[in-house]
């Protein structure tokens, strides 16, 4: 993927969502590069799980313009949005706990043999053992079932297989919310490799402290508006808290 900085991997300009008389979203605008990880922060309804399912083609905006890698682009539907590029990791992670690891990667997309169209199972074991071991995702093996491996173990193939199918935006939806301490490292370790493939990301998050070891810059929203976006290092935990509940000391 190009890391130039003239093309974004997602730009939003005044995006806004309506549903009925009730205003979701008033005048989002973003943008994020490649290589670039994006934390979007705000209290419950402030607007973030409108906006993620806008960006992943579940909702068409009421008004805005959506462009990947500096295209302009319309979803009709997460399939679309899929297909353009757009990967979700969600918290249910969606993955299938009877099949191995390498099934899940390739779920929905599998590998075949010509001239029969058999499942090319070698193959895609290979292919998921070289991106887990690229992204330290630590596993026994691609073809271990998907039930013997842990929560943050989980996540991480998540996470992997959105990178893997991902050519403009990967976007993770509170990715370890239900990790403990140590699983939740782990997974911000997979996160932060992300940056190395140039893969843009947007990530929503509660954990304050991890928006802060994670995200090279945070947007926040409240009450579907689009209170400030900064870089991490131009602001301070607290500011960043009375940006989420308007409430300031």
């Amino acid at each position: 993927m190009s890391t130039s900085t003239d093309t974004f991997a997602l730009q939003l300009d005044g995006i806004t969502k309506h549903f009925g008389g009730i205003v979701a979203i008033k005048h989002f605008d973003l943008q994020i590069k490649p290589g670039e990880i994006v934390a979007l922060v705000g209290d419950n309804g402030a607007g973030k799980s409108t906006l993620v399912k806008i960006i992943s083609g579940m909702y068409q905006p009421t008004a805005g313009e959506i462009r990947l890698n500096g295209a302009p682009t319309n979803f009709r539907d997460p399939s679309d949005a899929r297909t353009k590029g757009v990967e979700v990791v969600y918290q249910d992670l969606a993955l299938v706990d009877l099949q191995p690891v390498y099934m899940n990667m390739f779920l929905g997309r599998e590998l075949r043999k010509k001239p029969f169209g058999t499942l090319d199972r070698r193959e895609m074991a290979a292919q998921t053992q070289a991106l887990v071991d690229e992204l330290d995702v630590r596993i026994p093996s691609a073809k271990a079932p998907l039930s013997d491996l842990s929560g943050g173990q989980r996540q991480g193939i998540a996470i992997a297989r959105a990178t893997n199918w991902a050519s403009s935006l990967v976007l993770m939806d509170e990715p370890t919310a239900a990790l403990g301490v140590a699983e939740t490292a782990r997974v911000e370790q997979i996160i932060m490799r992300l940056r190395e493939r140039g893969a843009g990301v947007l990530i929503v998050s509660h954990n304050m402290e991890q928006v802060f070891r994670v995200a090279d810059r945070v947007t926040v929203l409240r009450r579907g508006t689009q209170v400030a976006t900064k870089r991490i290092d131009e602001v301070t935990h607290n500011e960043l808290i009375a940006m989420i509940t308007g409430l300031t000391s």
